[in-house]
């Protein structure tokens, strides 16, 4: 038992390990099931939410952009209509104007504002080293006395930034008397875009680069800026490897090489703006989350493995118990199968004993049966010799000899029942042949003449005219067909007006029926049953039913009872239908 019970230890020590095994490796497998999805779907989603951010900040740069440009643009209308600055440049008195265009540069937020005269000397201006300065050959001077309107320029300056400056020449009667500029303040935007988005350029309708985060991109396209010049890194890999985050946005992404690049139309002379933003806050997020999907497998991982050891822990001090109750089972099995030799012993001995009971109850059973099925005939019989001793009285001896042939078949009948009664433990089908029921059924109303006359019981017969052939024992089921007619006649002793209806069909079965309009069956459950009757004592023994049924089924069929709708019993034999084509099968085989 110590043995077994270390083997069953081993056993089960091997179970938990593969289960184990099993459980981990699930757990694994589900990580990273999880974290491949989760990796996926948060980039997407923190991607999307970038590229909306970059589209909101490019529309409010655009938007600011535009409106510092509008802005400006009314400027020069105002201050060539003002009084001061006319009368100075009619006058040549400009004691006052630079005072006068600082008070107006407050209010109005420009980069710096310039009168000059009609020779494109600067005779005003907000920055006091501007004053004196000749502007004849600039363009903005040069497009304002050209045009009767403000006109918009961008020129660069020596030092190679680009001036953004509205310019409108001043009339008086008609005569020209100077012009008045307004430089736009455009680059306070590059700073404010420096500090939010990686990077951001604005192009001319000519694709020049005007505005910049970084300096040294204006003045160039875009592809030669970052062709040439040294650009932020992630927005040089952006343009050497062409990366499409919205196309391959995991891709790209790992590849370390993704920026997106949005773009606009500022709605300003042809002006087009260009956003660049790297995708680094994207994986930063994207992995914190990561990092705390990777800690929660983890610490359920622990979890497991701790389960496990306790589990383990307590499987150990269960096996130590059930080595010792298997110990004592082993010695209360040692006494049991001692016990249970002698009990085989002695059941060898009570077998003996039953056998012999067993065969005297078969040989009165058999007794009983064969009193049983004799009585039919000793009864028809004794009716016979009372008519044909009656008959001989009346000088009648042509119809006594009939009584005494009928009685020579009685006699003939009740020895095949004997024989029948012989065979009938054992399988039957020897003696099986083709036959018509409808001779059964009229050998058995025959033979039960007699009886039914002396009860006046009134039959109903309603036989095909043609044969319906079963494949059968026609003295067996002339037996089985006398029992039941016989029991009709006793179910009816007490009903005035006896009838008993025998029908027979054929189809897909033969079904013969005997109907009575007795008292009917109070038990349909132990009707077949062996010794079972509804008779008075001596009237039966109760097999009559039983060796009926038995005999059915020996020849295929079954044996049915029921209670009619309108009272009485109702029996039904049902046999299958026997035709040349199942000889033929059979013979064949």
């Amino acid at each position: 038992m110590a043995t077994r019970s270390i083997d069953l230890t081993q056993i089960l020590r091997k179970g938990i390990s593969l289960r184990a095994r099993l459980g981990l490796a699930a757990l694994v497998s589900l990580a990273i099931v999880v974290i491949f999805v989760s990796n996926r779907w948060l980039t997407e989603s923190y991607t999307e939410t970038t590229r909306n951010q970059a589209n909101l900040r490019i529309a409010l740069y655009t938007g600011n952009l535009v409106s510092e440009l509008q802005r400006n643009s009314v400027v020069p209308i105002l201050l060539s209509r003002d009084p001061t600055l006319i009368g100075a440049l009619n006058s040549d008195d400009y004691s006052q104007v630079s005072q006068r265009l600082i008070s107006y540069l407050e209010e109005i937020g420009a980069a710096s504002l310039l009168l000059l005269d009609r020779d494109g000397r600067a005779v005003g201006a907000t920055i006091r080293e501007s004053i004196g300065s000749n502007h004849r050959q600039d363009p903005y001077f040069v497009n304002a006395l050209r045009s009767p309107d403000t006109v918009f320029t961008t020129w660069r300056s020596e030092a190679g930034a680009f001036k953004f400056t509205y310019s409108r020449k001043i009339e008086l009667n008609g005569q020209l008397i100077g012009v008045i500029a307004v430089e736009v303040d455009l680059h306070k935007f590059e700073t404010s875009w420096a500090g939010i988005s990686d990077a951001v350029l604005v192009t001319d309708s000519e694709g020049q680069i005007i505005l910049a985060t970084a300096p040294r991109w204006r003045g160039k396209t875009e592809e030669q800026a970052l062709a040439q010049v040294s650009a932020p890194s992630a927005i040089e890999r952006a343009l050497q490897f062409t990366a499409k985050w919205a196309a391959l946005p995991n891709e790209a992404y790992f590849l370390g090489d993704a920026v997106m690049r949005q773009e606009a139309r500022i709605g300003f002379r042809g002006w087009r703006m260009a956003s660049f933003t790297t995708y680094a806050s994207v994986r930063a997020r994207v992995n914190g989350i990561l990092a705390l999907e990777i800690m929660g497998f983890a610490i359920f991982l622990a979890l497991g493995f701790y389960v496990m050891s306790r589990r383990a822990q307590s499987r150990s001090v269960a096996f130590q118990i059930e080595s010792a109750e298997l110990r004592q089972l082993n010695t209360a099995l040692q006494r049991e199968v001692a016990e249970r030799q002698k009990a085989e012993k002695n059941l060898q001995v009570a077998e003996q004993t039953l056998a012999q009971a067993s065969k005297l109850a078969a040989l009165g059973e058999m007794s009983a049966a064969v009193s049983h099925e004799l009585n039919q005939p000793l009864a028809a019989m004794k009716t016979y010799l009372a008519g044909a001793m009656l008959l001989l009285q009346r000088n009648r001896a042509g119809e006594a000899l009939s009584s005494f042939h009928r009685i020579d078949d009685l006699i003939e009948r009740m020895g095949a029942i004997t024989r029948q009664l012989k065979s009938y433990a054992r399988k039957g089908g020897d003696a099986f042949e083709p036959m018509d029921i409808r001779q059964s059924v009229s050998v058995a109303l025959s033979m039960m003449e007699p009886q039914l006359k002396r009860r006046h019981v009134r039959i109903t017969r309603n036989i095909p005219r043609g044969p319906v052939m079963v494949m059968g024992d026609r003295m067996r089921l002339e037996q089985v067909l006398i029992n039941l007619l016989r029991n009709a006649v006793d179910a009816t002793k007490s009903v005035e007006n006896p009838q008993i209806d025998i029908l027979l069909s054929g189809g897909d079965a033969a079904v013969i029926t005997v109907r009575d309009n007795g008292a009917g069956v109070d038990d349909l459950d132990a009707l077949f049953e062996p010794f079972y009757t509804t008779k008075a004592p001596g009237d039966g023994v109760g097999l009559g039913l039983a060796i009926s049924s038995g005999i059915v089924n020996d020849l295929g069929g079954r044996l049915t009872a029921r209670n009619g709708q309108d009272g009485g019993a109702v029996f039904e034999v049902e046999l299958p239908i026997w035709n040349d084509n199942e000889e033929i099968t059979q013979a064949a085989e």
